[in-house]
């Protein structure tokens, strides 16, 4: 018990942390803008592949025949939940190559499944602005944080963290 209580407050304190900084007008302007911008510009990638109707300004994602746009802000951009996984793996009592292994892995999982999200968001939109409310605000976003969670979970169990040897006697 005294172990998830250290991780419950550790966790709690780092991603109280992350999300004060996140918020921060340099980590906005350095870190999360820039991000935002490029996640655009990926998905104007991948879209462009099969409609080149397509343009990326900013961070928004733009069709050019109809107009129709998505505009990625933050919740949409993949760094809050990026935070959270990030925060539980470094609560977690890991060595720290495991542990800087589980962040690279578990951030491009989170974010090559929220480029998907993104992606299919536009298309979605496209077709049906009812279908496209609810699969934001309801589906994606319960999605991305199973990802978050199933990341976290494989990552446990490849830590394998085997318990502290005791003390003698």
């Amino acid at each position: 018990r005294p172990a998830m209580l250290r991780f419950l407050s550790l966790f709690l304190l780092i991603l109280v942390g992350l999300f004060t900084a996140e918020l921060t007008r340099p980590a906005q302007e350095a870190l999360v803008q820039p991000w935002t911008a490029t996640l655009a510009r990926l998905c104007a990638a991948v879209i462009t592949r099969f409609d080149r109707h397509v343009v990326a300004l900013g961070d928004v994602l733009e069709s050019t025949t109809n107009g129709f746009a998505v505009s990625i802000r933050a919740g949409c951009n993949g760094v809050e939940a990026t935070l959270i996984l990030v925060a539980a793996i470094l609560a977690f009592p890991a060595p720290w190559t495991r542990k800087a292994a589980g962040i690279a892995a578990g951030v491009a999982a989170v974010q090559v499944l929220n480029l998907v999200r993104v992606v299919s968001l536009f298309y979605l939109g496209q077709w049906n602005r009812v279908a496209f409310e609810w699969a934001h605000l309801y589906l994606w976003q319960t999605l991305i944080m199973v990802d978050v969670l199933v990341v976290w979970l494989l990552w446990l169990r490849w830590v394998r963290v085997e318990p502290a040897p005791r003390a003698p006697a």
